[in-house]
């Protein structure tokens, strides 16, 4: 399942850096931290719409993991349709694939590696002794001597 975690995590990373663009929450009234709540929700709706169109596309081509499809991929394509206000008027066919689907597919990530490792032991938080070591803490007298030496001038 340790692989499975990095899905959760370029989900999250998908969705700050991609669609947020790294944006916080700027609003100083209550109806504007609203709007933006409401606005981040939107966003959070869009993503799982792409990544059911990804996962749809991906579904097509047997043996193909949904997660070879790319989420970059798919919003620039969504972005484009919306700006081009493509694909309006629906047809009496519904293309499950669509526009998005086929740019997903056209470009296919390479499959991923499984993202295992052995159990290792953490190193200490602290590089000094633990409390629990006994440690001579007791005061020693020392002496300690400086010898200043000056350089000599050769004439």
């Amino acid at each position: 399942m340790y692989h499975e975690r990095w899905e959760v995590e370029s989900a999250y990373f998908a969705i700050k850096k991609s669609m947020l663009g790294r944006r916080v929450l700027r609003s100083k009234t209550w109806a504007g931290i609203a709007q933006e709540v409401y606005a981040l929700l939107a966003l959070l709706s869009a993503y799982q719409v792409l990544r059911i169109a990804i996962a749809d596309a991906t579904e097509t081509t047997p043996g193909t993991d949904p997660d070879r499809g790319s989420f970059s991929v798919a919003l620039r394509c969504a972005r484009d349709q919306i700006v081009q206000a493509a694909g309006i008027i629906a047809d009496t066919a519904i293309d499950l694939v669509g526009t998005i689907g086929r740019a997903v597919l056209d470009q296919l990530m390479p499959t991923r590696r499984l993202r295992i490792s052995p159990r290792a032991v953490k190193r200490p938080l602290s590089r000094y002794a633990y409390k629990s070591l006994k440690v001579d803490r007791r005061s020693y007298t020392a002496t300690l001597s400086i010898n200043i030496l000056t350089p000599t001038i050769s004439p």
